[in-house]
């Protein structure tokens, strides 16, 4: 324990973190081989003890958690195990946030502040260990400084130390990602957590979207009380998000307990409160996942975990990305579970059934998996990877999400043809927001003003509650008015963008604030969105309906004040899965030229000819996207789109839209008998093939054709020609193998029938006497149908010798008395062949 007491951590307290135990082998790791992971259940003191015992060998400590709550908290206790305040020897730094001083030797940041901190400075001068908390939960931008680290200590900082830490994690995964690195592992002292299953008595709907079953809620809210009765201390309760956090808190009035909500929008206050633990009153805390890990709740005996957890997801068709509800993994009801044993035994109420646990996903999606990719392309470009095919991920990024992801970059200039980040790239990074907001920020301040850009980013940044509405403006004066929490959240984030943006070089404090100072606050909001969300642009399509310049639909609530505008910049917007269009939860009023500008490079000019109607359009059109702006008639359209349109309207309409004859469909009938008996050579005329085949077969009538109408005068049959099997010589075989018609012996030539399993002769019975064995064609039999004097259907048959000695006899029996003037002879396989009646074969044989 060589550095434990070199920063005089409080007496006693060292030896009651389990992690204690594995400090000399991390030790011994780190000095070894450079990189470590370590495995420690929660509690054990990993993210409070190891980074001061390791300061206290003189090293200089950064400490990286994937949520702000996580940082304060834990720069809070380390402090307190020295008997200081924070910002002496232990310090944090989160997104607008930063208490440090010189003497700081243990500094905790979020994973997005060493990010940005990395970009600027890759040796991480003066830093000695890098501790990557909670790596489990394959947060983005844990996965990126992973990497980052990696690489610099391969090619800058071979000394620099990174220990990956976590409760629940792949050990191994990491381990090789480090370089086959030591796995050390600190065994806990957790107490004994007891499952309770509590699902609701009745179904309820699965999570949809960002949407989760009001009966679920009510359940919850009901298990929380069942809690209290039956288990004494605090309770914790797992919900996805700050909106059911709130459903549920108004469910519980009147429970003899403090009900608190903790959520990364809530006041640092009262995030602190929580932490800091109860004074002698019960408490009900309320929590998103920020709880699961890096925080002790103090007296917290009992956990009602709801089961669900919110992902981010990215719809790059519709460039939509959101969060949605899903099913916790296995891993982080784990997690949460152990919340409730940390100082002593403790229960989890588990509002599903024991037999769906089983069915839990094991481990939560890692972003790089499902998440916009936008920041992390641009982050890997600036680090001068832009493929990020050199980077030490865990997983790589899906080839689509990257090549949506350059799309917005290059669309913006942040990059250049080859995906390398320009200067422009480079300073929108350093502005520490996604990169579309950067880019409003840095090109809309010259037109609004630095102040006034920097707010409508900030509320762009942190999506207002909901009860401010969907009107943009309207929630920005809202907050301006301040009064909540948010309110003062998003005071903070403007002025950390506005200084952000003097440091990027763009307009700070004090420059370029009389930029559009004649410009209302609609129409800022709208400049400033537009911006952002270029694709998002939206023309009104009556009754609330929209059309994105991407080429999504979208909707507006019933009663929204922005159903009378004709055109919008949304700025949030999710797609239900089985929705037609988007809905709008946040948009601004743009004016059509405003559009124009902020989306220019989407406006394009150009011929469209296309199917439309059952009829070929050919207009040419000036469009934003996918929305039309203007069109005109063309008189002589490029006929090679002619020709696509002629060819879709085939597909769309079929081959009904060309002329077939008879003898074209006898045609057509035939080869299909032929392909089906013989095989190759003869060509498959079915709809499909025909249709894949249009452009060879249809040829030189399809570049002629110019509408529908003269679709219906190409000859079908003459076309089919085309497709025989000219080459081999096969073609001339074709009134051989599938003859037209048949010469019976009556010297009557039949058409023979293909449509149908089997090749059909239809025939009358007397044209047939003689004829001992039955036609074939192509080596098959065809079915013969004998047909009455009247060419009614007397008798089907495949094999004629049978019929003639089975079957003749009960048909001569039943239909000779009904025509008595034709022959019916005892043995028709001998008898002589006629197309008449007696009387008249008669005089023909006489004559």
């Amino acid at each position: 324990m060589s550095g434990e007491d070199g920063l005089g951590i409080r007496k006693g307290q060292a030896e009651r973190l389990p992690v204690r135990s594995a400090l000399p082998a991390l030790e011994q790791a780190l000095d070894t081989h450079g990189c470590a992971v370590l495995c420690a259940p929660p509690g054990t003191g990993k993210t409070t003890l190891v980074p001061l015992v390791l300061a206290g060998r003189g090293a200089r400590v950064v400490v990286a958690e994937p949520r702000r709550i996580a940082a304060r908290a834990a720069a809070r206790r380390m402090a307190w195990l020295l008997g200081e305040r924070v910002g002496q020897r232990v310090g944090f730094t989160v997104r607008g946030e930063r208490v440090v001083s010189a003497d700081t030797v243990v500094e905790v940041v979020t994973t997005g502040v060493l990010l940005q901190r990395l970009q600027r400075d890759q040796e991480l001068a003066g830093i000695d260990v890098v501790i990557l908390d909670e790596c489990h939960e394959r947060h983005l931008d844990a996965d990126t400084v992973a990497a980052f680290l990696l690489d610099v200590r391969a090619a800058l900082r071979p000394e620099l130390k990174l220990v990956a830490a976590s409760a629940t994690t792949d050990a191994e995964g990491w381990a090789r990602l480090l370089g086959n690195a030591p796995v050390v592992e600190a065994q806990g002292t957790t107490h004994p957590v007891q499952v309770v299953w509590a699902p609701p008595v009745r179904p309820v709907r699965p999570p949809h979207g960002m949407r989760v079953d009001p009966a679920l809620l009510t359940h919850v809210a009901s298990v929380i009380r069942r809690a209290l009765a039956e288990r004494s201390g605090d309770v914790l309760c797992f919900l996805p998000g700050v909106g059911e956090i709130g459903r549920v808190a108004g469910q519980l009035g009147g429970v003899d307990a403090e009900v608190l909500q903790v959520h990364g929008r809530a006041p640092a206050a009262v995030q602190d409160a929580v932490l800091a633990g109860s004074a002698g009153v019960r408490r009900v805390v309320l929590a998103t996942s920020v709880a699961e890990s890096s925080l002790t709740v103090p007296g917290v005996r009992t956990v009602v975990d709801a089961g669900l957890a919110r992902e981010p997801r990215m719809d790059h068709a519709r460039g939509l990305s959101a969060l949605t509800t899903v099913r916790v993994s296995q891993a982080a009801a784990r997690q949460r579970a152990g919340r409730a044993g940390r100082e002593a035994p403790g229960t989890v109420y588990r509002c599903w059934s024991e037999a769906e646990d089983g069915r839990l996903v094991r481990f939560p999606s890692p972003e790089i998996k499902v998440a916009d990719l936008t920041a992390f392309a641009l982050q890997t470009a600036c680090w001068g990877d832009p493929s990020a095919t050199g980077l030490a991920l865990l997983d790589q990024p899906p080839a689509g999400a990257m090549s949506a992801a350059r799309s917005v970059l290059s669309a913006i200039g942040a990059v250049d043809a080859e995906g390398r980040a320009t200067q422009r790239g480079t300073t929108l990074s350093r502005i520490g927001v996604h990169p579309r907001l950067a880019r409003a920020l840095l090109d809309g301040a010259p037109e609004v003003g630095a102040r006034r850009a920097a707010e409508v980013v900030a509320l762009l940044s942190e999506e207002p509650p909901r009860e401010y509405g969907d009107d943009l403006a309207a929630a920005w004066r809202t907050a301006r008015r301040g009064g909540d929490a948010y309110a003062g959240r998003w005071t903070s984030q403007a002025r950390r963008l506005e200084s952000s943006l003097a440091g990027a070089g763009g307009h700070g404090p004090g420059k370029g604030c009389q930029g559009g100072a004649g410009q209302g606050e609609d129409a800022v909001a709208g400049l400033v969105t537009a911006l952002a969300f270029p694709e998002r642009i939206a023309r009104a399509r009556g009754e609330g309906a929209l059309l994105m310049a991407s080429g999504t639909g979208a909707e507006l609530a019933a009663g929204s004040r922005l159903r009378t505008s004709g055109w919008l910049a949304v700025a949030v917007a999710d797609r239900p899965s089985a929705a037609a269009s988007a809905r709008v939860r946040l948009a601004a009023v743009v004016g059509e030229d405003t559009a124009r500008r902020a989306a220019s490079h989407l406006l394009a000019d150009g011929e469209e000819v296309h199917w439309e109607n059952g009829d070929v359009v050919a207009r040419d059109v000036r469009r934003l996207g996918a929305i039309e702006l203007s069109a005109r008639t063309l008189r002589n359209p490029d006929p090679t789109l002619v020709r696509s349109a002629l060819l879709d309207g085939l597909h769309r309409e079929g081959l009904g839209l060309l002329h077939w004859t008879r003898d074209a469909e006898g045609l057509r009938e035939r080869l299909v008998f032929l392909h089906r008996e013989l095989g190759v050579p003869w060509p498959d005329v079915s709809d499909t093939a025909l249709l894949a085949r249009a452009g060879e077969w249809l040829e030189p009538e399809l570049s002629r054709a110019r509408r529908r109408s003269d679709l219906g005068r190409v000859p079908a049959g003459q076309a089919l020609q085309r497709l025989l099997p000219w080459a081999s010589g096969a073609a001339s075989r074709l009134d051989e193998l599938a003859p037209e018609r048949i010469e019976v012996p009556s010297g009557s030539r039949i058409r023979v029938a293909y449509g149908g399993a089997q090749p059909v002769l239809a025939v009358k019975l007397q044209e047939l006497f003689g004829l001992r064995e039955t036609p074939r064609v192509a080596g098959v039999p065809v079915l013969v149908h004998l047909l009455s004097p009247a060419g009614r259907p007397a008798a089907v048959t495949a094999d004629l010798a049978s019929f003639w000695k089975d079957g003749y006899a009960a048909v001569r029996a039943e239909l000779r008395g009904r025509y008595p003037k034709h022959p019916w002879p005892q043995d028709p396989s001998a008898a002589e062949p006629t197309r008449h009646t007696k009387a008249r074969q008669g005089r023909e044989s006489r004559g």
